[in-house]
């Protein structure tokens, strides 16, 4: 059964205490924060894999984005303007990274270079001293085929459950970021981060902690 906290009891070094706790089975502790595009999942894992390493073994971070298929390959299969989607992901390669990383000493992760919007290969390592490595992505938890054989390979689940109206504000801010106007910045989100939150969030699949928020901390966005 999945244990519900608010966001704002549970801060990244509650939650690094939490994962530095599970037992040791030898193996590395391989943990996911999931949740929908603009939920913070990427901040909190940032955030707790720092705290881990004060204190803690030595943890790695291995975000998701790193296996997003090339634009030629979602041109090609017309999901270009879909990118981001569950099946827009190299999700074998994911799942078989996520194998070695519990049990080879040294795991080369390809990591997402957003200002060029390509994955580059080898670009990050999971180091032998490594005992922890916590993934982020949306679709870790995603009850949906292929996603869901991945939750027998998280030694913890979490997922950062956000009311959509604050994932919609975020999302469109986002875009307005990155320099549209306010009806593009607008259409960018419904195109495509929206249908993706909430997919995510329709679909929860089987999780260990649920982080209840009503609005992040800025912090955390």
């Amino acid at each position: 059964m999945s244990e519900f906290v608010p966001s704002l009891v549970l801060t990244a070094t509650n939650l690094a205490q939490r994962i530095a706790a599970l037992p040791d089975t030898g193996a590395r502790r391989v943990i996911a924060i999931a949740g929908p595009p603009g939920s913070g999942k990427s901040t909190l894992a940032e955030a707790v894999v720092a705290e881990l390493g004060k204190n803690g073994p030595a943890a790695a971070l291995m975000p998701m984005d790193g296996f997003h298929l090339d634009d030629r390959l979602l041109a090609a299969r017309g999901l270009l303007t879909r990118k981001g989607a569950p099946e827009t992901f190299d999700f074998g390669g994911l799942f078989a990274t996520l194998q070695r990383a519990r049990h080879e000493a040294s795991v080369f992760l390809p990591v997402f270079d957003r200002a060029r919007e390509i994955a580059i290969a080898g670009a990050s390592e999971i180091r032998p001293e490594t005992r922890i490595v916590v993934v982020e992505g949306n679709y870790l938890c995603l009850d949906e085929d292929p996603w869901r054989a991945l939750a027998p390979l998280w030694d913890m689940a979490v997922f950062l459950d956000v009311p959509m109206a604050v994932l919609k504000r975020r999302l469109i801010a986002r875009w307005l970021a990155y320099g549209f106007d306010p009806a593009m910045a607008e259409a960018k989100a419904h195109g495509n981060d929206i249908v993706n939150a909430e997919r995510v969030k329709k679909s929860v699949g089987q999780v260990d902690l649920i982080l209840a928020q009503k609005d992040m901390p800025t912090e955390l966005v």
